[in-house]
């Protein structure tokens, strides 16, 4: 849809009549600090963990105001048997502020996100060479950095942000795959290994039908009497299986009184036919 002719004419006039009838206020400056905005360009701190000493921000500078001096260390192997590696150690970073044009380009050229806009502007000096601060002033001015405003809910995703969730999600989307196909293998050898238990179940129980092994007699013991044997069967004992009473002994048969008692033979004495 094309703009109405003067839309933009008629905007500017609204801001104008607005601010005239607002009342005139004068901030007490410096009893009273300004309430900047959060994008105030003051000076640039200096986020010292994040500078690998590129020097992106020094060659890319207008004016040349900013000085960076480092040397080489060499840094041991991470694992047994690896190549040593070489980094950069900073060893100075000054910004000279009475040149700085305050454009911003070392800012948005850093790759690392080491200088960050500071609303501090508080850093007048009385001799011109001492606005020259080294980064240990830097990096204090660091701390005085405002957080970052927020993002448009109708914005894209910044590409950083946008490429650390894609990889996540990849990742995830990897171990979830891994995580399945484990689950899977570990189901198909809990069911393989019961087939085989089921098939050699089954050709245990047709080896032993093909194939009976012999009883064995039980090992013989003392002999039981029949009575025990016929009530550890639960059996009662029958007459035939009754043991047999013992036969009492006889007694001598008494001689009778009304009977006279056999005659004893007289032998001869000897000598005498």
């Amino acid at each position: 849809m094309a703009p109405i002719p003067g839309s933009g004419l008629a905007k500017g006039l609204a801001v104008t009549l607005r601010t005239m009838t607002k009342k005139t206020v004068t901030e007490q400056y410096p009893d009273t600090q300004p309430d900047l905005p959060p994008r105030t360009r003051g000076v640039i701190g200096l986020f010292e963990e994040n500078c690998t000493v590129c020097m992106l921000c020094a060659r890319e500078c207008p004016d040349w105001c900013i000085y960076i001096d480092s040397h080489k260390e060499t840094v041991p192997a991470a694992a047994p048997g690896g190549r040593e590696r070489s980094r950069n150690v900073l060893d100075r970073f000054a910004i000279d502020f009475s040149l700085c044009m305050y454009c911003g380009i070392c800012i948005e050229v850093c790759p690392f996100d080491a200088l960050f806009w500071s609303p501090e502007f508080e850093y007048a000096e009385t001799d011109i060479h001492e606005l020259t601060h080294e980064r240990d002033k830097l990096r204090e001015w660091m701390w005085t950095v405002p957080a970052p405003p927020a993002l448009d809910p109708a914005a894209e995703e910044p590409k950083e942000i946008a490429a650390a969730r894609k990889t996540a999600e990849k990742l995830a989307a990897t171990q979830a795959v891994e995580a399945a196909e484990a689950a899977q293998a570990a189901q198909a050898a809990e069911a393989t290994q019961a087939g085989e238990s089921v098939e050699s179940a089954q050709a245990t129980a047709v080896t032993e039908a093909t194939h009976p092994k012999p009883t064995q007699a039980p090992p013989a013991g003392p002999a039981k009497p029949a009575e025990a044997i016929e009530t550890a069967r639960g059996d009662q004992p029958t007459e035939a299986t009754k043991p047999s009473e013992p036969a009492k002994p006889t007694e001598p048969p008494q001689p009778n009184p009304t009977e006279a008692p056999p005659a004893t033979p007289v032998e001869p004495p000897e000598g005498q036919s």
